[in-house]
């Protein structure tokens, strides 16, 4: 064999060898574009949509440290504790109005040697409902829920499991429920109840009168609260009537709560408030009473301080003695 074929073969080995390393060479894929979260305004600030989902999400929620004071002997004189909370929003567009879903879970956390705080470091579900329109169904709290200004009115609240409709109508809101309530003991084995608000905007009045109807105990209350903005703040004022002990209001037959939010300036507000209550426990020999203040401080964007300081006396409530009671917090929001 000569130098030229020799030479011939070789590059006609390196050229095959050069050709299969192509063949068999990984070519890397393109990159697929990456999707960045994106702002949702169609239900509000703070919303995105869920990547890949046309849904829009919203998180929220605070910490709150709270230390409660209490001069009466029967309860601890001072309890600290911590509690945190976290809010899920959920909301769609659908042919049918938007479609809603909210998650809300909370936990306290304290000594657990502390026999006031049963449920500490314990994580419950504070509420969990659906809502599509106007229809809203699920676990939460209830139109009796919402008081007046202030700490000093003890006027109702639930958390239950409930299902019913509220509708508007142009400065008008109408809704009617049925709940499942929690009376701690039932006669008739019916524990449903029903009960519808009505509420409405007047320029700077704002007025709602709720009726709830204890199917079990076959009684009901009735409750009215009108809202004013006033100076350089509102004034708020309730009156509730109680046919009878039942799940929706059962502290007295008669109760009727004022108070008034001042602000003081752009970070301070005071807000003193009143409750009397008429046939306390529908005992026509009790009654009661109780005043107070709450000061509202904003520190600043999202952390705020609050002071409640309330006295109260009631007959047949510790001995007929008047107390104070109240709590300091602060409070991180987001």
């Amino acid at each position: 064999m000569n130098i030229k074929s020799l030479l011939l073969g070789s590059a006609a080995a390196l050229a095959a060898v050069s050709g299969a390393q192509a063949a068999d060479a990984i070519v890397a894929a393109e990159p697929e574009p990456m999707e960045y979260v994106r702002v949702c305004d169609a239900f509000g600030t703070g919303y995105f949509y869920i990547p890949g989902t046309e849904t829009c999400l919203k998180i929220s929620g605070y910490v709150r440290f709270q230390v409660d004071f209490d001069e009466r002997d029967s309860v601890a004189n001072w309890n600290a504790r911590t509690r945190g909370q976290v809010t899920f929003d959920a909301k769609s567009d659908t042919e049918y109005g938007p479609l809603g879903g909210t998650i809300t879970v909370r936990a306290w956390g304290d000594d657990s040697s502390n026999s006031t705080n049963a449920n500490d470091g314990m994580i419950e579900l504070d509420e969990a409902f659906l809502t599509l329109g106007g229809f809203r169904a699920g676990y939460g709290y209830n139109y009796w829920d919402a008081g007046i200004v202030g700490e000093t009115d003890s006027l109702g609240s639930n958390r239950i499991n409930q299902i019913g409709y509220e509708g508007t109508f142009g400065n008008i809101k109408a809704g009617i429920f049925l709940d499942e309530l929690t009376n701690a003991t039932f006669t008739n084995n019916d524990t449903l109840g029903i009960e519808a608000q009505i509420s409405g905007a007047f320029g700077p009045v704002k007025a709602a009168l709720l009726g709830g109807y204890d199917i079990d105990k076959e009684e009901g209350a009735v409750r009215g609260i009108l809202s004013a903005a006033i100076g350089p703040g509102k004034l708020e004022g309730a009156v509730v009537y109680s046919s009878g002990t039942n799940a929706y209001y059962s502290e007295s037959e008669w109760a009727y709560a004022i108070a008034y939010e001042a602000k003081v300036t752009d970070k301070f507000k005071i807000t003193p408030g009143f409750q009397y209550w008429d046939n306390y426990a529908f005992s026509s020999t009790r009654d009661g009473w109780k005043a107070g203040v709450a000061l509202d401080y904003a520190i600043t964007k999202g952390f705020a301080a609050k002071v409640s300081v309330q006295y109260t006396e009631i007959d047949g409530v510790n001995g007929g003695n008047g107390y104070t009671s109240g709590y300091f917090r602060l409070q991180r929001s987001f």
